[in-house]
């Protein structure tokens, strides 16, 4: 289908999407975030791994400020929150259920939800010169699109409070350090980088690799009995797969398996 702010190619068996509106630094608005759900549920029907990058110099400056008035809730006051239950929360729900491994390609400007879109990703690769930035605080609003959640798990609390409470940037050096990025490369190699990352993910047993990040996403939230009943069925759906008969096969030949995701 056509989009007006989101591209949309099909490279083999991955899915790039990205960001398309580069005047604006592909400001995260809810028109945007509304063609990018479009975008990943096609993706969901058609690919095997997902790339999500952003046009232009930055991936994305976050939400879209000024033009529409505020939303009003039932009070009669200004609700700023109502984009998140529409549109925002949604999405970022979407993106944490993909039955797919999805590789973000940060290009610039990862701020505000921006940088919570930028992530989610399970591989997440950084132009050297990207930038993570929580900008909230200096419009007097907290971090959403799921950051109060995913940083003090992923950088520990004092990090995440450095990054929330200060909002000053992070350069993607620095964001390696932490650990909150996977590999920085040259900026003219990144797209290719995560394209060809994802195809070896696409390539791979991907009914495995879901029930992966599923896995993984869990443990953030259950306990050590919960997790480990949660392996054991993974394990035994897993076990039912043609690509476990395929994976064992090919060990045992000697041989390059060829996954089929089924």
């Amino acid at each position: 289908m056509a989009y007006a702010q989101v591209k949309y190619a099909l490279e083999g068996s991955v899915a790039v999407i990205t960001l398309n509106d580069p005047a604006t630094l592909n400001a995260a608005s809810t028109a945007l975030v509304s063609e990018l759900a479009e975008a990943v549920k096609q993706a969901e029907g058609e690919a095997r791994a997902v790339v999500l990058t952003g046009e232009g110099r930055g991936f994305s400056s976050g939400a879209k400020l000024g033009g529409d008035r505020p939303p009003v809730g039932d009070d009669g006051k200004i609700d700023i929150g109502m984009a998140l239950t529409d549109v925002y929360n949604p999405f970022m729900t979407q993106l944490r259920n993909l039955p797919m491994p999805l590789v973000t390609a940060v290009n610039g400007a990862a701020a505000g939800v921006g940088c919570s879109i930028a992530l989610m990703g399970d591989m997440i690769l950084a132009g050297e010169s990207a930038y993570f930035l929580q900008a909230f605080r200096r419009i007097g609003l907290v971090p959403d699109g799921g950051a109060t959640y995913q940083l003090p798990r992923m950088i520990g609390r004092a990090r995440a409070m450095e990054m929330m409470l200060l909002g000053e940037k992070l350069p993607a050096a620095k964001a390696l350090e932490w650990g909150l990025i996977n590999r920085v490369l040259p900026d003219a190699e990144l797209v290719p980088a995560a394209l060809k990352l994802a195809t070896e993910l696409a390539e791979g047993p991907t009914k495995t690799l879901a029930a992966i990040r599923k896995l993984a996403w869990q443990s953030l939230d259950q306990d050590w009995e919960e997790q480990l009943a949660a392996e054991r069925w993974a394990q035994r759906d897993m076990g039912r797969n043609s690509d476990f008969t395929e994976g064992v096969t090919a060990f045992l030949q000697k041989r390059p398996a060829k996954f089929t995701g089924s």
